[in-house]
């Protein structure tokens, strides 16, 4: 027996605008009221009164390297539920856990750990791994270890990996002998290719896109600086790819990784593409002290994150929700605009904007209720509530 459930007095997200609607769900997806309450004359078997919360689908980040402690590379295992667990807190209901330049074996160790699942109470979905590297260019490491880079003349993707099953993103410099034919093979097979870490300019950028590369990783970041006669990678995000596709790029919102007016004159150049990630590190959410982020140890201070005895930043400590309220400070942007950056936006990246990323119709119950300053009050995944703030949920449930 399917349970039918309205939620009420609330404010939806939806086609870009923040509309005063109800929200139906059945067997865990979005309904067309008109078809459950005229056409089936079923009435709501459960009312939920959101008592004028926003209503936004579930955020996705694309970006992880992990959090609480968890390190994806370094020590994956049982921590991975830690980590799916803790995200809900910042309404995140989706994300690809992000495996930095590593060895070998280490890839062949950690990867089939990292299978596709669905959200449920114990934690956020599972999108497919990130993999960010070995494939990237020796003079824009950031914090990945020099030692275990390669190229594709080295070895093959399927030997570096083990499997090319579990994963959805794959970073890589496009610059690097046999890129342009891994990029082809990669697009081919629906995996996303982001171009990154990399010294390219902006032509061999162009080509990277040609060939199937859809997305950047962190812009501006790893990547050569903006030049007025030679853009570079970030010449992209104002490119016209021949086949008119959307160009996606990542972008790090966390006060520290990028200036504000990078964010401002990213986000006027190309709304559409912007995606927010974390990029977040096993530090966040811990107290300052050393970590670690692969092989390498990390010192937290001050809500900063360095290699250990170095001043290069290697990630973020900051959640997706609050990139979120960083970003609309740093641009002016309107909240839609803001919100479809870590949801619609990274959806259409993997391809599954159909069922998440969205409150349309057939989509996922995958949504967050939000309150007057963005802050997370509770988390649903296929209609269900798995998370709830301690300081008010953001609703009322009223059985019929």
């Amino acid at each position: 027996m399917t349970v039918v459930t309205k939620y009420f007095n609330c404010n939806v997200l939806t086609d870009g605008q923040i509309l005063p609607k109800d929200l139906w769900v059945e067997d865990g997806r979005i309904v067309d009221p008109d078809i459950i309450f005229y056409d089936l004359r079923k009435s709501p078997d459960v009312e939920i009164d959101c008592l004028g919360s926003l209503v936004a689908p579930g955020f996705i980040d694309l970006q992880i390297n992990g959090a609480f402690g968890v390190d994806f590379t370094h020590s994956c295992g049982e921590g991975l539920d830690i980590v799916r667990k803790g995200l809900l807190q910042y309404g995140v209901t989706g994300f690809c856990p992000t495996i930095v330049t590593t060895s070998e074996s280490s890839y062949h160790k950690v990867l089939p750990k990292l299978k596709r699942c669905a959200g449920d109470e114990l934690g956020a979905a599972i999108l497919g791994a990130h993999v960010e590297g070995p494939f990237i260019s020796e003079h824009k490491l950031g914090a990945h270890n020099i030692t275990n880079t390669k190229t594709l003349e080295q070895t093959s993707m399927t030997d570096t990996y083990g499997s090319l099953e579990n994963i959805s993103i794959v970073t890589m410099a496009p610059e690097l002998e046999g890129s342009m034919a891994a990029i082809k093979m990669l697009a081919e097979k629906g995996i996303v290719v982001s171009v990154g870490h990399t010294s390219a300019d902006m032509y061999t950028g162009l080509k990277a896109v040609e060939n199937g590369a859809k997305f950047i990783t962190h812009l501006f970041n790893a990547m050569l600086p903006f030049h007025h006669r030679d853009p570079g990678i970030v010449g992209l995000i104002a490119s016209s790819p021949s086949d008119n596709r959307q160009m996606y790029f990542g972008l790090i919102a966390d006060g520290i990784h990028t200036h504000p007016a990078a964010l401002k004159i990213a986000h006027k150049i190309n709304p559409k593409g912007l995606v927010l990630v974390t990029d977040a590190i096993s530090v966040a959410g811990l107290s300052d002290g050393i970590h670690h982020l692969a092989d390498k140890q990390i010192e937290l201070k001050n809500s900063k994150a360095y290699i250990a005895d170095t001043n290069t930043l290697c990630g973020s400590t900051t959640s997706l929700d609050e990139c979120l309220r960083c970003f609309i400070n740093a641009t002016d942007c309107s909240v839609p605009e803001a919100i479809e950056a870590v949801t619609l936006h990274p959806a259409q990246v993997l391809g599954i904007e159909n069922v998440k990323g969205t409150l349309n119709f057939g989509a996922d119950a995958d949504f967050v209720l939000l309150g007057n300053n963005l802050n997370v009050l509770s988390t649903w995944i296929g209609g269900q509530c798995v998370y709830k703030n301690k300081k008010g949920s953001g609703f009322v449930v009223k059985k019929n």
